[in-house]
């Protein structure tokens, strides 16, 4: 919640996805994601492939994608909404997907 004279602080996702269906997931599921996610504040800043592991778990060939939020309320706002829910279900099979939270 915000208040006056208190800067928010943003906060991300940090997504990896390991996709196992490419066409649909990115012609339906990642852009009814992108559009709602701007429509509720969020702006992507990351959208990169081929993901190579350095260290730790995690599929080799991932995509990497990190969206900004003005503050965690929003991120998780827009998480949580019925919109994103109907989303979600898009990309079910599709691929595997990790999500963090943070903020700075």
């Amino acid at each position: 919640m915000h208040h006056p004279g208190v800067e928010p602080t943003p906060a991300w996702f940090i997504i990896t996805a390991h996709v196992h269906d490419r066409e649909p997931f990115m012609s339906r599921y990642s852009p009814a994601t992108a559009k709602l996610a701007e429509a509720m504040g969020g702006k992507y800043i990351v959208r990169g492939r081929g993901g190579q592991v350095l260290e730790g778990e995690g599929p080799d060939g991932a995509g990497g994608i990190v969206i900004e939020w003005p503050d965690r309320e929003t991120a998780l706002r827009f998480w949580n909404s019925p919109e994103y829910a109907e989303v979600k279900k898009l990309r079910e099979g599709l691929a595997d997907i990790s999500v963090m939270l943070v903020e700075g």
